[in-house]
């Protein structure tokens, strides 16, 4: 591992919030895509699937957790429900996008062209990955501090009831509790071929905008949109 890779890697643990990592090689690993393998011989098979693989299950097992003790009286059909909407792609990614995970993962020419430090999928799989990472590297206490800790928001909307909905629906539903808004979600720009773009929205309320987001397709990106300007809302 070189200077730069070791002291960006140093710089994302900080960005996280972890004390420590022992090994820095797992968490190079668990942010290693295999485009980028593919591409540089020295990576040849050393890439994060086998960790995304860990981490996912970990993560539904944190949060399953998580749930069957914070919600005694809930169903099992609403807690399989609940657990879905937390560890699904979108909060995944947008977790990750607030400290901007992508500029930290290793990706092929071909990705990087394509916008795929912004795909949700690749940050997903990501944060998947370095659940795994940390679990490896320390304990399951440890991936469970930070799994809860990065989802904290997610899991408070299943003690509101909000967990089914979607973030537009949450968003003009915050809005227009004191009455009638003018919500609109404008195309700001695009990036990449025609077969493979990523999209940039903005969402304005009255004129004003109020949050940005970026996807695959637009309607990801309104979403994104929606969420980020729900966060917004929420600490003003």
């Amino acid at each position: 591992m070189n200077k730069r890779r070791k002291e960006q890697l140093e710089q994302f643990i900080n960005v996280l919030g972890i004390s420590s990592f022992h090994n820095l090689l797992i968490l190079d690993q668990a942010l290693t895509h295999s485009s980028y393998a593919n591409e540089n011989k020295a990576y040849r098979g050393y890439y994060n699937e086998r960790l995304e693989f860990l981490g996912d299950a970990i993560l539904d097992l944190v949060v399953g957790e998580y749930l069957f003790l914070q919600y005694p009286h809930m169903p099992e059909g609403e807690l399989s429900k609940a657990r879905a909407s937390v560890v699904s792609e979108t909060p995944l990614a947008s977790v990750c996008a607030a400290f901007h995970m992508g500029d930290y993962i290793l990706l092929g020419k071909g990705e990087v062209a394509s916008g795929g430090r912004l795909r949700a999928s690749i940050m997903a799989d990501a944060f998947e990955a370095v659940v795994g990472a940390i679990y490896i590297d320390s304990s399951y206490e440890e991936a469970r501090k930070f799994i809860l800790h990065q989802l904290k928001e997610y899991l408070a909307l299943v003690a509101s009831g909000d967990y089914g909905k979607d973030y537009k629906t949450l968003f003009q539903e915050f809005v227009q509790r004191d009455g009638e808004q003018q919500i609109v979600y404008s195309l700001c720009r695009e990036d990449g071929p025609d077969h493979d773009k990523t999209f940039y929205m903005e969402v304005i309320v009255n004129g004003k905008v109020l949050g940005e987001g970026a996807g695959k397709t637009k309607k990801d990106a309104e979403q994104h949109a929606a969420h980020e300007a729900l966060k917004r809302l929420h600490a003003m």
